[in-house]
């Protein structure tokens, strides 16, 4: 530790015995030899005066002594393999450039499929799996497909036209009507069904198109609008078609009812009088609305002319009319005349007036108008 002479002086003082020049504080030691005594720290060696103390001397040692050597390698130990390891070059290995790169982002995981998906296999329709679609206001929907085709048990394939855009339970259930419900329907009708006449399907709308409504179930991928049935002889069973027998669109009637939780047709709206509306609506309590009115068929021929009388109808009573009455002509100048010309020529016996010769009579003639 090193004090200046003014830090001495605060720290210890002197009291005035001891002058500036005598600052200095020397202490003898009793030694003889003085680099022997540079050996020793002075005690009192407050200003840093003695000289450091030298460092012991290194002296080498032989390092190979102490540290102990590893074992040798055993004999029955594999050998090491020949190759040089792969020389480090100022170059940044592939490895490392592509860590240095940012990382690409990792695909989404595949969506499994549903169990709807995985039932409705090749074997019962043409429906392959499209992407979700998510529309403005809620529309689109999940697990969606599009049905080109059913597929009957025959192998035969009724064509849906043009392809439906619908949900896999949506699809599912189209399927199992025309298999198990229409195809017995064309059979008794002596032919099978070829074709399914699609009206509507996925459309991001509201009820009936009316802006402002509540979203559709078209809207949500899960309806579609059937107009006809068509048979491979060429019939088209129009399930609104007044034509068709009444049996024939009874069963139809009886089999989407059955089936689907929303039915509506002729009847229910005039926005439903040429097609029939199908769809798998949620409701409370599993409600459901069948609103088709199957009307009966038109006549073939529109009675033009009223059906003529029978024979055996009564015959008809007629009125009769009462005497006409003569009408009262109103006096007018001309009527007055005629009636003086009357009286006179009813009195021919009347003698003239003096001096006037007798006229003859002129009879009377309207002027017209």
């Amino acid at each position: 530790m090193s004090l200046s002479l003014p830090a001495f002086r605060r720290k210890w003082s002197c009291r005035g015995y001891m002058s500036v020049g005598a600052a200095m504080v020397t202490v003898v030691l009793g030694l003889a030899d003085r680099a022997e005594a540079r050996k020793y720290g002075s005690p009192l060696d407050i200003f840093g005066i003695a000289a450091p103390r030298p460092r012991a001397t290194v002296h080498s040692a032989n390092i190979s002594g102490r540290i102990p050597l590893p074992r040798p390698r055993p004999e029955e130990a594999p050998k090491a393999s020949d190759e040089a390891p792969a020389e480090t070059d100022d170059k940044p290995s592939a490895d490392k450039s592509g860590a240095a790169k940012p990382a690409e982002a990792a695909p989404p995981p595949e969506k499994q499929a549903s169990t709807c998906r995985l039932a409705l296999t090749e074997e019962i329709a043409i429906a392959p799996s499209i992407p979700d679609i998510r529309g403005p206001g809620a529309c689109g929907g999940e697990d969606l497909v599009r049905l080109e085709a059913i597929v009957l048990p025959d192998k035969r394939k009724v064509a849906v036209k043009p392809a439906a855009i619908l949900r896999c339970t949506m699809a599912s259930a189209i399927a199992d009507w025309v298999r198990k419900d229409v195809v017995p329907l064309a059979a008794s009708l002596g032919s099978t069904i070829s074709d399914l006449d699609n009206f509507d399907s996925f459309e991001c709308r509201g009820r009936n198109r009316v802006v402002g409504a509540m979203l559709s179930e078209h809207g949500k991928a899960n309806a579609i609008d059937v107009r006809a049935i068509k048979l491979a002889n060429g019939q088209s069973i129009g399930l609104t078609d007044r034509t068709m027998p009444r049996e024939v669109r009874e069963r139809v009637l009886h089999s989407v009812c059955s089936r689907f939780s929303t039915v509506l047709g002729p009847g229910s709206d005039w926005y439903h009088e040429d097609h029939i509306h199908l769809d798998l609506a949620q409701r409370r309590n599993d409600y459901r609305i069948c609103q088709w009115n199957v009307w009966d068929p038109l006549p073939q021929v529109a009675p033009l002319l009223p059906a003529e009388r029978p024979e055996e109808a009564p015959p008809r009573e007629v009125a009769a009319k009462p005497e006409a009455k003569p009408e009262a002509k109103p006096e007018t100048k001309q009527g007055i005349d005629d009636e003086a010309a009357e009286k006179s020529a009813a009195s021919p016996d009347k003698p003239a007036a003096d001096g006037q010769k007798a006229r003859p009579h002129k009879p009377a003639t309207k002027k017209r108008r």
